[in-house]
Order: C-alpha cells, then structure tokens, then sequence
C-alpha cells in the first residue's frame, strides 16, 4: 500500500473535479492506496475560501470534500523532519513556502508517501517522492 499525499493546487483540482484529479484518486484508491491530505494544506485551503468572491459555495465545496479524504497531521515526527528539511534548505540557499516544508515533513513522516503537486518547489526537497496527476 502507498499513501499519496495531495497539496493544495491538486485539492483544488480534486474538489472541483478539473484535470483528472478525482479519477487519479478513485484509481489509487480501488488499487488499495491511501489518497490523503494534511492540515497545513486544509489551512491553504479556508485562506482560499475566505479571499474567494463566491465564499459561501466555496465553503460548502471545501466541507464536503473534506468528509472524502483523511487529513494528517502535523506531529512530533513530523516536526522533527521540517527542523531538518528546513535547515538543510537554507544550508543550500533553497527558498519555501512553510506550508511545504511541513507538507514534505509529513510525507517523510508518514514513510512510502509520495506528493502530489503540480508545485515545482517540492522537487528540489532532496528524497521526497513527487508526482503530478492533472491533465492538461
């Protein structure tokens, strides 16, 4: 079993059903995968809702789709990763977003967890397993 963990570009495409992001998720999970997101990510997400003009359905949107999938969280695992992963970044002069950082951090956490983005960034953080499931 593999856990794929989804950031905040590719929840918006599984929310709102655009570029094959919820088929790539019914596959992964009809092969016995674990198809999640994280609390950092959700948070993107209410910022999101909360700057957006149709705010009332994209309220309702976002609560719906968060019944469908785990959200995981930041813990004392985690946070040990994002220390290492944060300084190892600035070592190397490598600028982040702390939500991907913590994002990353949790995939290590979680252990066999790939992310997916369609986020550049998170393919400069060094070992993590990155893949993009939206369709042009």
């Amino acid at each position: 079993m593999r856990r794929y963990l989804l950031d905040t570009g590719i929840m918006g495409d599984f929310i709102n059903r655009r570029q094959g992001v919820a088929e790539r998720v019914d596959e992964a999970r009809t092969r016995g995968d674990r198809v999640g997101t994280c609390w950092p990510v959700i948070g993107e997400l209410w910022f999101g809702v909360e700057r957006s003009v149709t705010r009332e359905i994209n309220c309702d949107r976002l609560i719906r789709a968060l019944t469908r999938i785990p959200k995981w969280p930041f813990e004392d695992e985690a946070a040990r990763h994002f220390g290492r992963l944060r300084q190892e970044l600035r070592r190397v002069g490598r600028a982040m977003s702390v939500v991907d950082m913590q994002l990353a951090a949790i995939a290590f956490a979680l252990g066999n967890c790939t992310v997916v983005t369609k986020d550049g960034d998170l393919s400069a953080v060094p070992e993590l397993q990155v893949e993009n499931w939206a369709t042009a």
